[in-house]
């Protein structure tokens, strides 16, 4: 199951890479973020923000995730660093993100976060045909009638 879910996830996050991040243990609210990815990174994604950004000093992290359609979900554990490869800088970069920073590429404020990711838990949202029929008669739903749930290790 595991796998399967990983694989949900992962497929999610590329149609609506939108996510909360926010470091772990401080009472600031997270903030929302748009991960760069890389089909050929596995366990990280990137940010790019600005210099002066609260998630700019890295460190233990949190990010949330929910789905565009609202089918699957995530709690994930992580390591915010600075990115210091160029390569990866030159990989990643696009319109998007270029429209931020008028000084491109070279722009004094320009930071690229990767996200090292450790473990997440996820919940996919499927009721199926048996768990609707439950939500729909109020029977007694039971774990697993509206979906999976696991704890992965990314």
């Amino acid at each position: 199951m595991s796998d399967d879910i990983k694989q949900q996830f992962w497929k999610a996050l590329a149609a609506s890479p939108n996510l909360m991040v926010g470091q772990t243990g401080e009472r600031e609210h997270h903030i929302p973020m748009n991960a760069q990815l890389d089909k050929d990174a596995h366990g990280a994604f990137w940010f790019f923000t600005a210099t002066d950004n609260r998630l700019a000093g890295g460190g233990p992290a949190m990010a949330q995730f929910a789905s565009k359609g609202h089918d699957l979900f995530a709690c994930i554990a992580g390591t915010l660093r600075r990115e210091e490869d160029p390569a990866v800088l030159d990989r990643l970069w696009n319109n998007g993100v270029a429209a931020w920073y008028p000084g491109g590429k070279d722009d004094p404020k320009l930071l690229l976060l990767r996200f090292d990711l450790d473990d997440a838990e996820i919940w996919t949202a499927d009721p199926g045909i048996k768990g609707l029929f439950k939500l729909a008669t109020g029977m007694s739903m039971k774990q697993g009638d509206l979906g999976e749930h696991a704890k992965v290790a990314l």
